[in-house]
């Protein structure tokens, strides 16, 4: 199901910021080119080990032959420990995971190592203390956080945090200016630049259950930007030619499609299919009229935390995560029509704000 909310999925998927883990570890991984550890065949072995039992999606396993390549390493081994970290994150395992962050700092030789040490620790700690954090839980974050960005500066998934968990808080002056400097610290190009945006001119919304900010190419060749999607509803809708129950519910997505053609509606849907030839006939053949995208490596359906299809996710004019629905027979419309209402009452409001000369018009289509 849908990646926690809060901190941990914008930490994990809204700010894209593997390369800063992968420049981290990497540094540290330059300073240890030297030691022996790095052509001990033993070492060399456990690693490859912990390797494939990851391919083969053995995350336990894989997380033991990564401890068994860092004992080789002499505890040593940063990459081997955000290996740990990575798995048992995944697992679930939060308490296990603030341990595993902790060792690396002990270990990084670097300041980047250090703050990524404490970005990935107060991560831990938000996915530990669940939906409901205690005041004093979020104070126990927020000081990771914040010394995340004391260790590095430039650490903007840090400072995002920062101003995420001062949001939590209820301290929206600070969230607000801590969002300020993620963005001076951003391209207007990058992914979760808009949402970020948002965040700065209205800190309250970090509060809210935020689906993952995400740019994909379309199959008319399009850019679609959750985030662009300003004051229009989006339902995304993951699924797959060959899959039954989304093929029988094909025909409830044409007609939700026609219903809401001018309605301020964008719909999306994301599909499985590995022969691009195949689902783009389909799409072609059944008229499949709206946005369409290819999620070959399900690097999207991780984002969302999903297995199983078909799977709809309904999402605000505000950009907050409403609703989420697997499988079939599920009431899409009239959650779209409640959505739909309230967007077009925001936009009435915002019209009166700005004064009489303003106009009212239609947000456009489904594949607008």
């Amino acid at each position: 199901m849908f990646i926690k909310t809060g901190a941990l999925a914008a930490a994990v998927v809204l700010l894209t910021f593997a390369a800063t883990m992968a420049t981290a570890q990497g540094t540290d991984a330059k300073a240890a080119a030297a030691d022996d550890y790095h052509t001990n065949p033993k070492f060399l072995a456990a690693v490859k080990e912990a390797k494939e039992l990851e391919r083969q999606t053995q995350p336990m396993f894989a997380a033991d032959a990564y401890k068994k390549a860092n004992k080789i390493a002499g505890g040593q081994c940063v990459e081997c420990m955000a290996a740990v970290y990575k798995l048992q994150m995944k697992q679930g395992s939060y308490k296990d995971a603030i341990g595993t962050a902790m060792e690396v700092g002990a270990v990084g030789t670097t300041p980047l190592v250090k703050s990524v040490a404490e970005y990935d620790r107060g991560r831990a700690l938000i996915a530990r203390d669940g939906d409901k954090p205690k005041p004093e839980q979020l104070e126990e974050a927020l000081a990771a956080f914040q010394q995340a960005v004391k260790l590095y500066p430039q650490n903007v998934a840090a400072m995002y945090e920062v101003g995420e968990v001062q949001a939590q808080l209820g301290r929206m002056d600070e969230a607000r200016k801590q969002f300020q400097l993620c963005l001076s610290n951003m391209k207007p190009g990058d992914t979760a630049w808009l949402r970020i945006k948002h965040f700065a001119d209205d800190p309250e919304l970090a509060t809210h259950k935020m689906a993952p900010p995400f740019e994909v190419t379309a199959m008319d060749g399009t850019k679609f930007n959750l985030d662009s999607m300003g004051g229009r509803v989006v339902l995304i809708d993951f699924w797959a030619t060959w899959c039954g129950p989304c093929n029988r519910e094909l025909p409830h997505m044409k007609k939700i499609a026609k219903e809401f053609a001018n309605d301020p509606l964008v719909i999306i849907s994301v599909s499985w299919d590995s022969d691009e030839a195949k689902w783009k006939d389909f799409v072609a053949k059944n008229e499949m009229t709206w946005v369409q995208y290819r999620d070959t490596d399900h690097s999207l359906s991780t984002e969302f935390g999903i297995n199983a299809i078909p799977h709809y996710f309904t999402i605000d004019s505000d950009g907050v995560l409403t609703a989420e629905m697997l499988g079939e027979d599920q009431d899409v419309e009239g959650k779209l029509k409640k959505l739909i209402a309230k967007a077009r009452a925001a936009k009435v409001q915002a019209a009166e704000v700005r004064g009489p000369a303003s106009t009212v018009e239609g947000a456009g289509g489904s594949g607008n």
